[in-house]
């Protein structure tokens, strides 16, 4: 089904298109919907020149090392843009993209979209910016597996959730938005579910943690204080 105009203006590099280059776009779009579970593009797949974006619903992009292990790189919500390699790359998925809910994924030839960088140059501003940020991520992702305890990881984790998603307010502190399970946290920091189960124990006194993965922020101020290193978990 075609994007309508109002999904392709959604899309975060595309926000603030001109109307005649939406439409000119549009004719070039393809929305495809996926249910929860459902995989998108497998690590390895040959993609075709387009590009690839959440119009609605949440993504989840794996990465499987030679080991087997499967490791959460990222999770993508509506207007983020993914699968950079089949625009700039050589057109091969290096991950695998599931869908974490309910989604429609959009998609605009590659073509029609080099056509509109051409007319609205700041497209590619955006697409750099977007990817930079993505690659700084990354570094510090693997930075943190290489040199960082997991106790820090896994705050740093808590914490980035808290400001990509936003808290609520509650009596007892800073509800998280998104639900982390022991098993998406275990897998998004490189550790073992029974580690993740123990370390979140250790830090009681500054979160609280319950089923289905709803996790309230207690002292925010000393679970910084925690990623920053300044304070040693076994002080809290």
């Amino acid at each position: 089904m075609q994007a309508s105009l109002e999904q392709v203006a959604q899309i975060n590099v595309l926000a603030g298109l001109p109307l005649a280059d939406q439409v000119s776009l549009q004719r070039h779009t393809l929305v495809q919907s996926y249910s929860k579970g459902e995989i998108i593009l497998h690590e390895g797949d040959r993609l075709p020149a387009k590009l690839y974006a959440v119009v609605s619903g949440t993504i989840q992009i794996t990465k499987t090392a030679t080991t087997g292990k499967e490791t959460i790189l990222r999770n993508l919500a509506d207007g983020e843009i993914f699968a950079a390699p089949a625009l700039l790359g050589n057109g091969t998925s290096p991950a695998t993209v599931m869908a974490e809910s309910d989604c429609e994924i959009l998609t605009v030839e590659r073509d029609a979209l080099l056509k509109a960088i051409q007319q609205q140059p700041d497209i590619a501003i955006r697409m750099l910016v977007v990817l930079n940020n993505r690659i700084q991520l990354l570094h510090e992702t693997v930075h943190g597996l290489v040199s960082e305890r997991a106790t820090i990881r896994l705050v740093r984790l808590i914490l980035y959730f808290a400001d990509k998603s936003g808290t609520v307010s509650t009596p007892q502190g800073e509800s998280l938005k998104t639900e982390l399970s022991y098993y998406r946290m275990a897998r998004s920091v490189g550790i073992a579910y029974e580690e993740c189960l123990r370390l979140i124990k250790s830090l009681k006194s500054v979160i609280t943690y319950s089923r289905g993965g709803k996790i309230i922020i207690i002292d925010r101020q000393k679970l910084e204080a925690i990623a920053s290193g300044a304070v040693s978990f076994e002080n809290i």
